[in-house]
């Protein structure tokens, strides 16, 4: 699966590893409890602006 964007957190997280390269680029969503609930919803393209991450650099290190 070829992520983009617009792939959920619930998606990415089936990635072996996923986790791991989420959080050494900061994303905060992986261990925020409140993100729990909503992983179906929440996209990778949004949580990069709303936190200011890197998406490009996210998207190559996950899609490896």
């Amino acid at each position: 699966m070829k992520i983009t964007n617009k792939t959920t957190l619930e998606k990415i997280l089936d990635q072996k590893g996923a986790e791991e390269v989420l959080g050494k680029n900061g994303v905060p969503c992986v261990s925020c409890p409140m993100a729990k609930m909503e992983m179906d919803q929440l996209k990778i393209g949004d949580i990069c602006k709303m936190y200011g991450l890197n998406l490009e650099k996210i998207l190559k290190e996950l899609n490896k």
